[in-house]
């Protein structure tokens, strides 16, 4: 027997109000020793407005000790009656282990997987992760490719900046179609309209006096013009929905926003006799975790040669056209991290569904000072990246086409560019982290890039080292 939610939009401004003491010790907290991971409550209503600096650190860690905690049975850890599946759905036949390395559960901690260098960072091939269409029942006990995509582990930092650029964009792309829907009523005809954001170009979308639009032009986004910026291949809205997906699919901790009685009809849809596991206010705590970490940086070489060599090498990247999709910077209106967000969906804690939203001004934080900004005072967000899907094979190039599953309908050789701060520090590359070296990442450029990779298997060797000289200077930092 299969559980199915529907997904609905849902968009709300937030509203700031005063704000109280997010979190209280439970009554019945277990002692120290006690083998519970989860010893702490946040109270989600309690979580509102603009947090001062002082809640705001408190509530990072307990995101940070939830982030790195080892679920166990206590905590309800497992999904024996449930899968991985995004929308909630019941296991098809028993389940034979606790822990099983495809399907999931697969992990102890979130930390498991996100490690390297640090906490919030990337993972090495060893915690590599199969990830599904999504809305299936997911039981799956093979490598077989059409089952799963393997997928190396991403780092988290910098996740709030990236999340709040893709809110920022989204909110200007949607403004342009209302636009044009609003002029081809006026006008009775057809009105083209070009759509970009941030310098960033998604192609285009003509809006009908009917009120239709033909998406024939569109580049790069879904047709409703929200920016997803996480996971490889840009299917996720928001830090939020990757929490409460990820909890479910690596832990078998069930948030009570998607896999509560509101959807399930139950508060144990896993059957582990283990009720209500993961309330709002602890996803939300993740949230501020990873939404605060810092934002990678270029890092200056104390050798002099490396310097040397760094200062041709971004000549270099920029000459081959890599900026085109590698994006330097983007600029940022806002610091405000408002949790729920605007464009979250159904199945995840919506703006509405809250008195108000918790407001994190990451401009708090003393590595979001460091940031530089521009004449109109906006914040650079170092990225190097554009937030939009590419092709990136194709038959002349074909490495990073290496998956056969379509996930969340985005074509098999279409990814997001992925951001190249913090590379230095989280190798190994490509989506499955099987190229060991930023040469060979290079080289595997097909599809819209394959010139750029073409043209750099043609440079010098002296060019292609100090390109390498200059990406190894892209750190997370200590």
């Amino acid at each position: 027997m299969t559980a199915r939610t529907s997904v609905i939009p849902g968009l709300a401004l937030a509203t700031c109000l005063a704000f109280a003491s997010p979190w209280s010790v439970q009554a019945d907290e277990a002692p120290p020793w006690s083998e519970h991971a989860v010893k702490v409550h946040v109270d989600q209503s309690e979580l509102r407005g603009v947090l001062s600096l002082g809640d705001l650190s408190s509530l990072i860690d307990k995101g940070r000790a939830l982030f790195e905690a080892r679920f166990t049975s206590l905590d309800g850890a497992g999904r024996p009656h449930a899968t991985q599946a995004i929308i909630p759905t019941a296991h098809r036949r028993p389940v034979e282990h606790d822990f099983q390395r495809l399907a999931g559960p697969d992990a102890n901690a979130c930390s498991s997987c996100h490690n390297e260098p640090r906490t919030g960072g990337a993972g090495g091939f060893v915690g590599n992760v199969f990830v599904s269409e999504g809305f299936e029942s997911a039981d799956f006990d093979t490598l077989d490719p059409q089952f799963s995509n393997e997928r190396g582990t991403n780092h988290l930092f910098g996740a709030g900046l990236v999340e709040l650029l893709a809110r920022e964009m989204t909110a200007d792309l949607q403004a342009a179609r209302t636009t044009a829907l609003d002029e081809a009523r006026r006008l009775g005809e057809p009105e083209k309209v070009a759509l970009a954001s941030k310098g960033v170009s998604f192609g285009s979308i003509t809006a009908l006096p009917d009120g239709s639009i033909d998406f024939a032009g569109l580049e790069g986004v879904d047709p409703d013009l929200v920016i997803r910026p996480f996971t490889q291949k840009g299917v996720m809205t928001s830090l939020r929905q990757f929490t409460v997906n990820a909890l479910n699919q690596h832990h078998g901790m069930q948030p009570d926003e998607r896999w509560g009685a509101r959807w399930t009809g139950t508060d144990d849809f896993d059957g582990d006799g283990h009720s209500n596991e993961i309330s709002a206010g602890l996803v939300s705590a993740m949230v501020a975790f990873q939404a605060s970490l810092p934002s990678p940086q270029e890092v200056e070489p104390d050798s002099a040669e490396w310097r040397k060599a760094a200062v041709r090498g971004r000549e270099v990247f920029a000459d081959l056209g890599c900026t085109n999709c590698h994006r330097p910077s983007l600029p940022l209106d806002s610091l405000g991290f408002s949790d729920p967000g605007p464009v979250d969906t159904a199945g995840t804690l919506r703006t509405g569904d809250v008195e108000a939203p918790a407001i994190y001004d990451l401009a708090l934080l003393d590595w979001a000072k460091a940031l530089p900004r521009d004449a109109k005072g906006r914040v650079l967000v170092p990225l190097f990246g554009d937030l939009k899907r590419h092709r990136i094979a194709d038959q002349r190039q074909a490495a990073f086409g290496n998956e056969t599953l379509a996930q969340r309908f985005v074509e098999r050789d279409v990814f997001i560019t992925s951001e190249l701060w913090g590379l230095a520090d989280t190798a190994p590359y490509g989506h499955r982290g099987d190229m060991t070296t930023l040469d060979e990442a290079i080289r595997a450029h097909g599809g819209e890039a394959y010139e750029a990779g073409k043209a750099y298997a043609a440079l010098a060797e002296k060019d292609r080292s100090a390109l390498i000289a200059w990406l190894k200077t892209l750190r997370i930092g200590e």
